[in-house]
């Protein structure tokens, strides 16, 4: 092959300078150009030394001396870049099939930062609302950030890609972080690779949002009013007093339930086990509980799986997890609460 990894190029179109970090097919390859990376066609770069030889080689005209009149005025300041928000962005990864065809094999991921800000980020992929993969890092200001490849066939599984972003230095007046999630049906993702082949582009995007979001404002009542006119007007900081306790461990398990699940349907007792789970989670939520653990034991996993459902819904959780713990097995998920 004539390019290899960490070699020098010159980018055609630009004449800049970079550096070759990975190969992505026999046709492309990653290159770093002044800390960003992007895909470079084969064709559409070539050696530098060429270039730098024949810039030694043509001797400059004798220079007229200059005097202090005639210098030139300082260069402008460069253009800024274009701020248009934090993208996810997808490369597909070719290659050639037993009958010479072009076919995808896998796609790389990178989150893209075009905006003036750093944000920490925590990135989950998801099938079937299963937690798949998780990264937590960090993006500067107009870089773009590998997260990891996907192998083409599982996109046929419809993974849902969650991210929750928050300000590396943070602001008063921005909301301490911001979720977003993305989902794409598989036929709208084989279009969108079917477009960029003919376009003869070599990455496609989806934008997360445009530029980080202020705190929300807190609605203000004027209570006082209200009591005047003779409603009675309860103190919402003092409520927690009057409910129910908050359980940090709760058991699904039906015969802790009810004395009379025996006789019940199986549709009967996964409404008692959720209505259930509803119940404590609310009240960890509303005791500010930092972690809740849900006790749905293994069996064919359709308690859990509901459950997973349901708190990936739930804007007050932080993560959940479902692995080994020697006091329940795999039969349990831990749940923590945002504080």
């Amino acid at each position: 092959m004539k390019y290899q990894i960490g070699d020098t190029v010159l980018i055609l179109h630009s004449e800049e300078e970079g550096q070759i970090v990975d190969i992505i097919n026999d046709k492309m390859a990653m290159v770093e150009v002044r800390g960003v990376r992007f895909p470079v066609y084969f064709d559409q770069m070539d050696f530098p030394y060429f270039k730098r030889f024949s810039q030694k080689k043509q001797q400059p005209a004798r220079k007229e001396k200059k005097y202090i009149d005639d210098l030139r005025p300082e260069k402008t300041s460069p253009v800024p870049r274009k701020v248009d928000g934090v993208w996810l962005s997808f490369l597909p990864v070719m290659d050639t099939d037993e009958f010479g065809d072009e076919v995808v094999i896998t796609l790389k991921l990178h989150l893209i930062n075009h905006t003036e800000e750093a944000y920490q980020f925590d990135y989950q992929l998801h099938f079937f609302g299963q937690k798949d993969f998780e990264l937590r890092n960090s993006i500067q200001p107009f870089h773009d950030f590998y997260l990891h490849d996907i192998p083409f066939s599982d996109l046929n599984d419809s993974p849902s890609y969650h991210i929750d972003f928050s300000l590396v230095k943070p602001d008063k007046k921005k909301a301490s972080h911001y979720e977003t999630s993305l989902k794409i049906k598989p036929k709208q993702f084989f279009a969108r690779i079917e477009e960029i082949r003919k376009q003869n582009l070599a990455t496609f995007s989806y934008k997360l949002f445009d530029t980080y979001p202020n705190r929300a404002e807190e609605d203000t009542l004027e209570l006082g009013s209200l009591a005047a006119k003779g409603f009675k007007v309860y103190d919402a900081r003092e409520a927690r007093r009057h409910l129910e306790p908050a359980r940090s461990v709760v058991d699904l398990h039906i015969e802790k339930l009810s004395d009379n699940w025996e006789h019940m349907s199986n549709l009967e007792i996964l409404g008692i086990q959720l209505s259930t789970f509803e119940k404590f989670y609310e009240l960890a939520v509303a005791h500010h509980l930092p972690k809740l653990t849900i006790i749905h034991g293994v069996g064919e996993g359709r308690l859990r799986d509901e459950i997973h459902e349901l708190l990936r819904m739930k804007k007050e959780v932080k993560t959940y997890i479902n692995q080994y713990d020697p006091r329940y097995g795999y039969g349990a998920t831990e749940i923590w609460l945002k504080g």
